[in-house]
């Protein structure tokens, strides 16, 4: 946390601002270990502040010992407003993507005229791109969770069980092997559903031959996993093996081809160039992969609409998809570390057009 602060202190010596106040959730516990929900973290040259209300003043003394806590009693805009007159704040920044207009405007009229203040955008987020060695360790730990978990329902599945079902079956295979929680609510999209890229798990009932999507990931010391799986259950058709098939060689080239200092373009472009030659131009209408860490989402991004390029370091998913309306999709995900050689891979769980059983209650 102290190395985290560091780095963040070289980039505030540049700004026009005495001390930055973090919100966003992900971004706080990054730079303080605390994991609850409520708490404005004030950081500036020389102290950090957690300001919090009485739910949480043993949880920050015990995860963020480097915090100076401050007990909320009353409004916390008072109480923040409180804290800048005692440390003679004159220009504070904030995350203008996490503070709602009604925050921002408390915080405005507690410290009426006196405080100038600077939006910011993405300056903890470009910190918590490149992950540390713990980082990756704990990212690797839910990997590893997720793949035991996708394992065992591709041996499990069978004709006759539902889309919830099968997610409930996920959950508990994650949940009893150690998950601290879900990454994102469990995608099982089969049919025609496969056709939407985040369908919502209903309770259709999957069929002999049916193709399934699932999207799914857990969290372990609250780093996330992310992991797609397509398959056909009991039997695949031609068709299907076809369109499979081509998005696993859109995945495995571009698996191949990442590698640190290339843009998210470039890597996007990788898999696009193999399924748009196929015939499948207007059928991948996503990006090709976005980074994971403490949040499912985050920086860099392999994209047609990337900006940047992929450091070594950060954690990346590579999942082309093909998705046919009234037909249904694939999609195949893994996730690597981004290394100046190439792409450390992080997922090892098999895949495999056709999975379970073709017999009702064999499982």
């Amino acid at each position: 946390m102290n190395d985290r602060l560091a780095r963040l202190r070289e980039i505030m010596a540049a700004q026009p601002y005495d001390a930055l106040i973090i919100t966003q959730p992900e971004n706080r516990r990054y730079l303080s270990g605390f994991t609850g929900s409520a708490g404005v973290l004030v950081i500036d040259e020389a102290q950090a502040s957690m300001l919090t209300d009485f739910r949480y003043y043993e949880q920050v003394r015990q995860q963020a010992p480097m915090c100076a806590l401050v007990e909320v009693t009353g409004a916390a805009h008072a109480a923040l407003a409180e804290l800048v007159r005692q440390r003679g704040y004159r220009t504070l920044g904030f995350e203008r993507h996490a503070v709602t207009v009604q925050t921002y405007d408390r915080w405005r009229e507690a410290l009426g005229d006196a405080i100038e203040w600077h939006p910011t955008e993405n300056i903890v987020e470009g910190l918590r791109v490149v992950k540390d060695d713990d980082e990756i360790a704990a990212i690797n730990a839910a990997v590893r969770l997720a793949d035991e978990a996708m394992a065992h329902i591709m041996e499990w599945i069978r004709p006759g069980l539902t889309e919830r079902e099968v997610a409930w079956e996920l959950e508990v295979a994650m949940r009893t092997r150690g998950a601290e929680s879900l990454s994102f609510p469990t995608i099982v999209a089969s049919g025609p559903h496969g056709a939407m890229a985040h369908a919502v798990t209903g309770g259709r009932e999957i069929g002999l031959g049916d193709p399934v999507v699932i999207d799914m990931g857990c969290v372990v010391d609250g780093y996330c996993s992310d992991l797609t799986r397509s398959f056909c259950v009991g039997r695949a058709d031609a068709r299907y093996r076809e369109v499979w098939d081509k998005v696993l060689e859109a995945q495995l080239a571009a698996e191949e081809g990442i590698h640190a200092g290339m843009s998210g373009v470039e890597a996007d472009a990788i898999a696009r160039r193999i399924l748009y030659a196929a015939g499948y131009e207007g059928q991948f209408g996503h990006g090709l992969g976005h980074g994971v860490g403490l949040a499912i989402h985050e920086e860099p991004r392999a994209s047609f609409l990337a900006e940047g390029d992929l450091p070594a370091g950060s954690v990346l998913t590579v999942e082309p998809g093909v998705y046919i309306p009234g037909w249904g999709g694939v999609r195949i995900e893994d996730m690597v570390v981004v290394e100046e050689s190439g792409c450390r891979m992080l997922t090892a769980v098999e895949k495999v057009p056709v999975a379970g059983s073709a017999t009702p209650g064999a499982a």
